[in-house]
């Protein structure tokens, strides 16, 4: 059903002919404006729904009103009331002005004498345009319409790129998710070409792992610089014709490389992160320049907050000091300057996008846009056009049960942060960035394990105690641990890394790989005798073995007897945390989306 294309024949906006039906409380889209009343059933309601409101009715009324007949923009109205092919229909109120409204309900329903006038119900499917609110900003408008009429329309807008394996997750699944947004630089589109490079294929610009917690109270948004130097694994991407083909890899390359650069597709990116950080994205959304024209003239503006004025001739950026609300191209060139803020470097570039992501995400989430069906419509419109993604959510149904599934994250509970980088020791005059070597794995094993960096008090007490008794105490010397490996997971080799990597650089020089356990486990565990404890909570410290790993005998070893430790799934890579400390490493930034802060 496209219901744009009917709903236009007289330069109607779609938005605008969603009409209140007061016998439901539900919006309604009015395919026929002409009309006071419409012959198709509420389009926000399933077809369920209709079925059994329709089999009430005609119990009740005994006969049905008049109805829509045909397909597409050349429908005709049939005439007769008792037609079987008039399925009953509660009656829609045609649009009209607030003097006449109270005159024409009174005149189509007049309440029955001696009985109370009833409020119109507050409808489930009325609440259901509520969940679009929170999250990512290009995630939450995706889901923003919630009603089947624009299926058809925002189906179509979407463009998909088939990245294999790495894109293959359930859109709804048991744990936690993480989602690989990528802003590329690519110069299409309407305006666009004016910002120099013209002929770029587009890189990762842009780039933030989106990670939501498995029991979605809490999720965290790490932007990756575009100066990271790093490693860049082969490949394997698809081509127009349908064969496939492995672009090589890359050392010491830039991370914006990853897309883009010798026919790299947004897989190589997110085959980049998962090297980096150890951290598998299961999907990707990609944007480009027109995205944040076109999202920010839909909510109608974005609120920004300057600490001084800003007047940029490089990007054109002219802002007052305080408050004021940025769209289209001011949008984008808010989030294209580097010579405004701090050290004019991309890393304070980074912090000016987190602020600007947190208000669209807080406008999102106002009443005055997700009561708002007009406003709903234009926001997944421009969401859908902008967006490509990979063909495991390349849907609207999907993009918005992934809407509902990430929606469900509390605003005050998204975390902001940036990976943890030095300067480039490699470079002179450094004008790349490295990972930090002491806070980037803890921050990535946090993140893995799923332990969250905002406020969640519960969850964040529980894990320090935890983890707390579980290093209380004395700890053996590296030299003085026994400990036999088995690999329990799915990485091959897992046993005789882990070992390799005990040796050599945690001195564990009685360590054996004893191969594949008897079976697959999905959590890393370590078995110990109660004499042992020492040499446990020294092992745990080193490989980040959160409490539940820890598996204490009732029998002390004798002689010399190994602790035993299985790789489980959740084991990542030799010399990657199983799980991360419980809070964030010191030196760390964090922003909150629920707060706003004012650009320095």
């Amino acid at each position: 059903m496209d219901a744009h294309s009917r709903g236009r024949a007289d330069d109607i906006d779609p938005a605008d002919q969603w009409v209140l039906n007061p016998h439901t409380g539900n919006y309604e889209l009015r395919l026929d404006h002409s009309a006071g009343e419409s012959g198709s059933p509420s389009l926000t309601a399933t077809a369920e729904e209709t079925g059994r409101r329709t089999a009430e009715e005609t119990g009740r009324r005994g006969e049905s009103r008049t109805g829509l007949s045909g397909e597409g923009p050349g429908r005709r109205r049939t005439g007769s009331r008792g037609s079987a092919a008039d399925a009953p229909r509660r009656e829609v109120p045609g649009q009209r002005s607030r003097r006449s409204a109270q005159g024409t309900r009174a005149a189509a329903e007049p309440p029955a004498s001696g009985r109370r006038k009833r409020k119109p119900r507050k409808s489930r499917k009325k609440k259901a345009l509520l969940w679009t609110g929170g999250v990512m900003a290009f995630v939450v408008v995706a889901g923003s319409a919630g009603a089947y009429a624009l299926y058809q329309r925002l189906n179509g807008n979407i463009d998909t790129v088939d990245v294999g394996d790495v894109g293959s997750k359930s859109v709804v699944s048991d744990g936690p998710m993480n989602i690989l947004i990528i802003g590329t630089d690519k110069r299409t589109g309407k305006g666009n070409e004016g910002y120099g490079d013209k002929g770029s294929t587009g890189h990762a610009d842009t780039n933030i792992l989106f990670h939501v917690s498995e029991d979605r109270t809490n999720a965290t948004a790490m932007s990756i610089p575009r100066d990271l130097m790093t490693s860049i694994p082969d490949c394997e991407t698809k081509q127009p014709d349908g064969s496939t083909k492995v672009i090589p890899g890359a050392v010491k390359a830039r991370f914006n490389t990853s897309l883009g650069q010798e026919g790299r597709d947004p897989g190589c990116t997110m085959r980049t992160v998962e090297e980096i950080t150890g951290i598998k994205p299961d999907h990707f959304m990609m944007v480009d320049f027109n995205a944040v024209k076109e999202l920010t003239a839909a909510v109608g503006g974005v609120k920004v907050c300057m600490a001084k004025p800003i007047d940029d001739p490089k990007s054109h950026l002219k802002l007052p000091q305080g408050e004021s609300k940025v769209q289209g191209e001011k949008a984008l060139a808010l989030l294209r300057t580097r010579d405004s803020f701090g050290n004019r470097s991309d890393l304070d570039r980074i912090k000016v996008q987190q602020q600007f992501l947190g208000s669209m995400i807080r406008e999102m989430k106002s009443s005055d846009t997700l009561t708002n069906p007009k406003k709903l419509f234009k926001l997944a419109d421009a969401a859908t056009n902008a967006l490509t993604v990979d063909t495991g959510i390349g849907d609207a149904k999907k993009l918005m049960t992934l809407a509902q599934e990430i929606s469900k994250v509390n605003t005050e509970n998204i975390t902001f942060v940036t990976m943890p980088v030095i300067d480039n020791p490699d470079e002179p005059k450094p004008v790349t960035v490295v990972v930090h070597p002491q806070q980037g794995d803890p921050l990535f094993a946090m993140m893995r394990s799923d332990t969250s960096l905002t406020e969640v008090k519960q969850k964040e007490k529980a894990a320090k105690s935890k983890q707390a008794a579980l290093l209380k105490g004395p700890k053996a010397e590296a030299a003085d641990i026994r400990v036999d490996v088995l690999n329990g997971g799915a990485l091959g080799g897992a046993a005789s890394a882990t070992v390799t990597w005990l040796q050599n650089e945690q001195g564990v020089l009685k360590s054996a790989n004893k191969a594949n356990a008897p079976e697959k486990i999905k959590k890393t565990t370590l078995e110990y005798a109660p004499n042992q404890a020492d040499q446990a909570r020294a092992l745990a410290a080193m490989m980040g073995l959160p409490a539940t790993a820890m598996k204490q005998g009732t029998t002390d070893a004798e002689g010399l007897e190994a602790m035993v430790l299985t790789l489980g799934a959740d084991f990542k890579g030799a010399g990657q945390l199983i799980t991360g400390p419980a809070k964030a490493p010191e030196g760390v930034e964090q922003a909150s989306a629920d707060k706003a802060v004012c650009a320095k």
